[in-house]
């Protein structure tokens, strides 16, 4: 079995998108855990905030399959693919993490630059896996946590919408 982690955002039809992302990745996944549900203001255009999360789980399923599942996750909440870099979205998740895994596989790059640079993806991925290290730098999430010095712009999202989810 391969640990797998994600992240997910939605600014659009934000809490709606996100709950039924959830509900589809633990029927096929089973074990879903996931962080605490970031608002995130829009980066890069003006636009309605984020909500952001990270969400493991484990599967035997090659990487291309899972990847293909979250495509279509986000084309069923009505992401055509055309959207711009920096843009609102229905529903965007991304593959971060696969085990260790290091370097390019069937497109997909892990472990995922973004995690080390942007605070919607690394705080939620430091509460999840704390002392979990990231496969390049060896250093703990939390540590790079700590010692993150980009753009936060984070708020904790307390509704109770994902608590089914998080604890």
């Amino acid at each position: 079995m391969a640990l797998m982690r994600v992240g997910i955002g939605s600014n659009i039809n934000r809490t709606q998108n996100v709950t039924r992302a959830l509900t589809a990745m633990e029927a096929a996944y089973a074990a879903l855990r996931c962080s605490p549900v970031y608002e995130a203001e829009a980066m890069g255009f003006s636009g309605d905030p984020f909500l952001n999360l990270v969400a493991e789980f484990e599967t035997q399923e090659s990487l291309p399959r899972v990847q293909r599942f979250l495509k279509q996750l986000e084309a069923d909440s009505g992401r055509t693919g055309n959207e711009t870099k920096w843009s609102g979205r229905t529903l965007d998740i991304d593959i971060l993490t696969r085990d260790q895994l290091v370097g390019v596989y069937e497109g997909v790059e892990l472990p995922r630059g973004e995690i080390l640079e942007m605070a919607y993806v690394l705080k939620p991925l430091a509460d999840l896996a704390p002392s979990d290290r990231h496969p390049l730098s060896g250093k703990s999430y939390a540590e790079h946590w700590a010692g993150f010095r980009g753009r936060v712009g984070l708020d904790l999202y307390s509704g109770p919408e994902f608590s089914r989810w998080i604890p």
